[in-house]
């Protein structure tokens, strides 16, 4: 066997274990994506602006969908619903990464950011009670400042690369012949 036959059947083995789990794999992708940003955020202190709150949203909505995906490809109504299933998450997924395209842009300047474009993450009650006796101010992120960059990308564009390869991987799963499941 050459080198290529192996390597296509390494392609073409995962290929089908990521498309014939699609579901379970998007499910756990959106809570990947969550737990690292809440880790950015309890661990590296990095509070989300407002389009990172919104970001945060469609894996959330990701997540449930491939949950009940998982759930569905234990009933015989999974046939029928394979295909619609996995194109919803490709859906949603395009939602994200046109989100995530946006809020990179508005970090690059390309375009303004909405004018609700701040979060002002977890607030303690010492907090509010300094704030309103005028001793401290509470430090809102702005959408149109990148927190954190790494190889010239911020979360925001690693976010949008992310969200496209997840878009790919739910488009090929919906569009896998039925009859190769």
């Amino acid at each position: 066997m050459t080198t290529t036959e192996q390597s296509n059947g390494f392609v073409g083995r995962v290929y089908d274990l990521v498309t014939r789990h699609w579901p379970l794999v998007a499910f756990l992708s959106s809570a990947l994506m969550l737990a690292i940003a809440h880790a950015f955020e309890t661990f590296g202190h990095l509070v989300p602006c407002h389009l990172c709150l919104k970001a945060r949203e469609v894996y959330w909505v990701a997540g449930t969908v491939g949950l009940v995906g998982v759930i569905l490809q234990r009933t015989p109504l999974w046939a029928r619903l394979r295909q619609p299933m996995n194109l919803l998450l490709g859906a949603i997924f395009l939602y994200g990464t046109g989100l995530a395209v946006f809020h990179a842009g508005v970090e690059w300047k390309w375009w303004p950011g909405p004018t609700t474009c701040t979060g002002a993450g977890a607030v303690s009650a010492s907090d509010l009670s300094a704030m309103l006796n005028g001793t401290k101010k509470l430090k809102v992120p702005m959408c149109d400042k990148a927190a954190w960059v790494f190889l010239g990308l911020s979360m925001a564009g690693w976010n949008a690369l992310v969200s496209l390869k997840l878009t790919v991987w739910s488009v090929l799963a919906g569009l896998r012949k039925a009859e190769t499941l």
